[in-house]
């Protein structure tokens, strides 16, 4: 699929998620991240890997998307990679629970 936008997450040399989007190829996109090709938060994680990705058909949602999974905690992340959304959904409401 190359019209739309991709949300991505990358697992790191370190064990560190990163999200991300990209319009176009998600395949040329990692590659990029293992080259170093921009520099960044990823270069000094290097290898990455793909563990999960979402498309979407305009980037303006992709970004939304990300900016949503960026402030979820390592467990919730793990979840949607996974597939787990009983347990995505179970995680809301738990970390809800503890904010009031």
């Amino acid at each position: 699929m190359s019209d739309g936008a991709f949300l991505y997450i990358l697992r790191c040399a370190d064990d560190a998620y990163y999200v991300g989007t990209t319009r176009g190829s998600l395949e040329r996109r990692i590659g990029e991240h293992n080259a170093g090709t921009f520099g960044g938060w990823t270069s000094s994680r290097r290898p990455v890997s793909l563990v999960f990705h979402q498309h979407f058909s305009s980037i303006v949602d992709a970004i939304a998307a990300e900016r949503r999974v960026k402030g979820w905690r390592r467990a919730k992340k793990e979840a949607l990679i996974r597939g787990d959304f009983d347990g995505l959904r179970a995680l809301s409401i738990a970390y809800g629970k503890r904010k009031e």
